[in-house]
């Protein structure tokens, strides 16, 4: 599916987006071969696991560029293809934490689009955070520009921790479980299944099918 070259997610971009969440309630209906077909359509091309970008994304300071409204949908859409280990949640009614550490590049977008949204019995909460620590209480911490400190400083803290740790394709120098990347400009994903059983999570294989890579150390 084309994605028009707009400079920000609006539009039909923003629509194919919108697509991909209502869509993902088939997953649940019809299956893991659904989630391929899902995910592929929120990548835009089969081959490729990933959605084209716009060459210039230039996006207004009010909006939220293509690239990371897609980076957002992944984020959530994550969470019913890994297992966390049993006593994770203190209570049915415990949030599920998604931590954007450091600078915020999906501007409100991601905390809009899991409103109403949950993983199991759990509600799906957005968490701001300058720095990444050990009692932060993420599930989720995604990692992108840090300005208190660097990405090996955060993914250390929570080493060992249920954290699934997804670092920005924008801070390449250390990586998490899940490694956003650009590739031809396009989004996807590599995925560290050594690093994922460390913090005592297991990757689904339907979404190890999608990664554009899988590392084993």
């Amino acid at each position: 599916m084309p994605i028009p070259p707009h400079r920000a997610a609006s539009g039909h971009a923003l629509r194919a987006v919108a697509a991909l969440r209502t869509g993902w309630r088939a997953v649940h209906a019809r299956g893991p071969a659904c989630l391929v077909v899902l995910l592929l359509y929120a990548a835009g091309v089969a081959a490729a696991n990933a959605v084209q970008l716009p060459r210039q994304a230039s996006p207004a300071p009010a909006a939220i560029s293509l690239e990371y409204a897609v980076k957002a949908t992944y984020l959530y859409k994550l969470a019913p293809f890994v297992n966390w280990p049993p006593g994770e949640f203190a209570s049915p009614d415990v949030p599920f934490r998604i931590c954007v550490v450091g600078d915020d590049p999906f501007r409100g977008f991601l905390a809009d689009a899991v409103v109403g949204r949950r993983f199991g019995t759990h509600a799906f909460e957005v968490l701001r955070l300058d720095a990444l620590t050990a009692d932060a209480g993420c599930q989720i911490a995604f990692i992108g520009q840090l300005p208190a400190q660097t990405t090996r400083q955060a993914l250390a803290a929570v080493d060992g921790k249920p954290v699934l740790t997804v670092v920005d394709s924008a801070a390449p120098d250390e990586r998490g479980i899940v490694q956003f990347v650009i590739r031809r400009g396009r989004v996807g994903f590599e995925i560290n299944i050594a690093a994922a059983a460390r913090n005592h999570l297991t990757i689904s294989s339907k979404l190890l099918s999608l990664a554009l890579k899988v590392n084993s150390r």
